[in-house]
């Protein structure tokens, strides 16, 4: 599991970069040592939470439309929640 979990991270960071997204904070509990990064693209948003920079375990959370929260567990699971998010705007 927690070679996937590099894995997700590598192919994650690799699509967000091509299609633009920024990142919008970044914040360090230096207590926990977990950073918190926070991208975004328009109206889409995407936090990542890692433990003492160690990559694999990062973990990503997205929102859809709605604004209800989604756990991505795969690259496919964050596209997804994108295009629809990206549908919905006029």
């Amino acid at each position: 599991m927690r070679n996937a979990r590099a894995s997700l991270y590598n192919r994650v960071h690799h699509w967000i970069d091509a299609v633009g997204f920024r990142l919008n904070t970044s914040q360090t509990n230096n207590k926990s040592m977990v950073t918190t990064n926070h991208y975004f693209f328009e109206t889409f948003n995407l936090v990542e939470k890692e433990k003492k920079g160690d990559h694999k375990t990062s973990k990503f959370l997205c929102f859809d439309t709605y604004g209800e929260k989604i756990n991505v567990k795969s690259l496919l699971d964050l596209q997804v929640a994108f295009f629809e998010n990206l549908s919905q705007l006029k």
